[in-house]
């Protein structure tokens, strides 16, 4: 269905190929998983089945894309939409329309199908996707992963033979992404229909998949292997692989189920031993802002800190608060986003915000940081401010948010020019911006438009943006779409230095993978309601959404983590 013969691409004023030495083929009726680090070229590759590379990218294309026996190169996306339907990384530049109903009849509507058959196949998608309560809503109302289950709906409703998705649940909550892979499963086993995919999220997807395709790092030829021959080789891998690699196991186990039948004797070794619980937060006043001169490269220098009692599963202390919620209370038109929310985050603390999709994370960021007027109920920083009275270039070091869609931050023409931009609103020293990035993303030219940037590289621009004032409290929503495991690594480090530096964090994340590796505490939303209040290790071993692999293959005690595993059996 999928064919790729000697394709190489390469983008204008490029010093190298984007993807060289492209053979590949995938089959009718196969689920292929296109796996790889950031910037290897994946979303080059998807686009060049799509006809968007080079129709819409421009660059040059040598070799041949078929699709259906189509050449891409002379059949640009409008002529390709009966047969290939696509979702990119951002759901908003997807969007034409401005209801959740209209968008899933729209490319039917080009498509000029009858008026009977699209009301039945919006019908069956919105059933399909959980968005029958959401089809009147305006689209621009919606939360990120509501948004993007509108955008995959969009393209199941014409019934394309082959499905191209770049990063498809990458905003979802767990049960969402779950719902969404048993459509995709139903669409390749009953249909026939391709599925191409590139994902970060491997502990998701990885046992669906009938092949993987690795791109092993940029400008290298793809490998193609069932999924247990490539995550054997892959830079790239979840942590049931991780664990598997570190018991022997052979062949290496790709779902909970598969590694949960072979942990009977890592069970056995870790019953013996203790788990290393997280690093208890870090206890200060409000964290000083830093002279510049104090700061290493990327980092900081640390400050001896100021001992104080443990926190409560609250996150309560004796020191001052880093943010307080007391009784908030949102209203938007007759729906209460936010429902009496009372919260108290303290220095030192890294708190992960759960919840699925609509449950009202983003509002209560954008509550902390002054986006939004609480109906009721109060906010307040350190020293008793309130986000929404306070000056922007105080508010600045009290409390900075990195939003969903990272291109709200950045509005220069290079990276250059938001690195110097963040330096000036900061105070900080010249470069002080460019350090952060290259430790978050090593590599991203100062010269490069934030519009040609990868989501993970937006992402890491953004942050470190944000970071470039020392905010006491940084709060984050959704900081790991588009990025790799190893930067996902990189960034918890930076989360835990900023920890240990007495700064508040708040992530809201469906990633449960990142919150067990760097969260002391998680709360859970539903309904705008604070439904769970605890310790990680308390909170997600008793839930079946929210608990990491790790935790579901060993089925007892608070393990979270593969490198927990590890540290422990190195001890023992």
């Amino acid at each position: 269905m999928i064919r790729f013969e000697d394709v190489s691409v390469t983008y204008d004023g490029a010093a190298a190929p984007a993807l060289r030495g492209v053979d590949l083929a995938i089959p009718e009726g196969e689920l292929a998983l296109l796996v790889g680090p950031s910037g290897v070229g994946k979303s080059t590759l998807l686009g060049a089945v799509s006809g968007l590379v080079p129709h819409f990218t421009g660059g040059t294309l040598r070799g041949r894309v078929t699709v259906g026996g189509r050449d891409t190169r002379l059949h640009p996306p409008r002529e390709l939409a009966d047969l290939v339907g696509t979702v990119g990384q951002d759901p908003l530049a997807h969007f034409v329309t401005d209801t959740v109903e209209d968008e899933l009849a729209y490319g039917m509507e080009c498509l000029g199908l009858p008026a009977d058959t699209m009301r039945r196949r919006v019908e069956e998608t919105l059933d399909l996707l959980g968005l029958a309560e959401l089809r009147e809503r305006p689209i621009a109302s919606l939360s990120g992963g509501q948004q993007q289950r509108v955008a995959i709906g969009s393209v199941l409703t014409p019934h394309p033979k082959v499905l191209v998705l770049d990063e498809p649940t990458s905003a979802l909550d767990p049960a969402a992404a779950e719902e969404v892979l048993a459509v995709l499963q139903r669409l390749v086993h009953d249909l026939g229909t391709t599925v191409l995919m590139a994902e970060h999220r491997l502990e998701r997807v990885v046992q669906y998949a009938d092949q993987v395709v690795l791109l092993p790092e940029a400008g290298a030829a793809p490998v193609t292997g069932t999924p247990a021959e490539m995550m054997a080789v892959s830079p790239v891998y979840p942590p049931v692989v991780s664990l598997g690699r570190l018991a022997g196991w052979t062949p290496l186990p790709l779902s909970v189920r598969d590694a949960r039948r072979r942990a009977g004797a890592l069970r056995e070794r870790l019953a013996e031993v203790t788990p290393q619980e997280p690093a208890a937060p870090a206890r200060t006043v409000e964290p000083p802002r830093l002279p510049v001169s104090t700061k290493r490269f990327g980092l900081f220098r640390r400050r001896p800190q100021t001992a104080a009692a443990p926190a409560s599963a609250s996150g309560t202390t004796g020191a001052t608060p880093a943010a307080v919620l007391d009784g908030v209370t949102l209203r938007r038109g007759r729906t209460e986003v936010l429902r009496d929310v009372t919260l108290s985050l303290a220095p030192g603390e890294t708190v992960a915000l759960m919840g699925r999709n609509g449950a009202g994370k983003s509002t209560l960021l954008r509550t902390l940081v002054g986006m939004e007027a609480p109906s009721a109920g109060r906010v307040r920083l350190p020293g008793g401010a309130a986000p929404r009275t306070t000056a922007p270039r105080e508010l600045l070091r009290r409390v900075g948010l990195v939003p969903q869609d990272p291109r709200d931050l950045l509005y220069a023409d290079t990276v250059a020019g938001e690195c110097a931009a963040a330096d000036r609103d900061a105070g900080a020293a010249a470069g002080s911006c460019r350090a952060l990035v290259d430790e978050l993303l090593p590599g991203l030219a100062d010269a490069a438009h934030p519009r040609d940037l990868s989501e993970g590289q937006r992402l890491a621009l953004a942050l470190a943006v944000i970071l470039t004032a020392e905010p006491a409290l940084l709060l984050l929503d959704e900081p790991t779409r588009g990025l790799d495991y190893a930067a996902k690594h990189r960034l918890a480090g930076v989360l835990r230095e900023l920890a240990a530096r007495g700064h508040a964090v708040v992530l809201a994340t469906h990633d449960v993978e990142l919150a067990a590796d760097v969260a002391h505490r998680v709360v859970i939303l539903a309904e705008g309601e604070v439904v769970a209040d605890g310790p990680m290790a308390e909170v997600v071993v008793s839930s079946p959404a929210f608990a990491p692999q790790v935790t579901k293959i060993i089925g007892s005690g608070p393990w979270l983590t593969v490198p927990q595993i590890r540290r422990a059996l190195e001890a023992a």
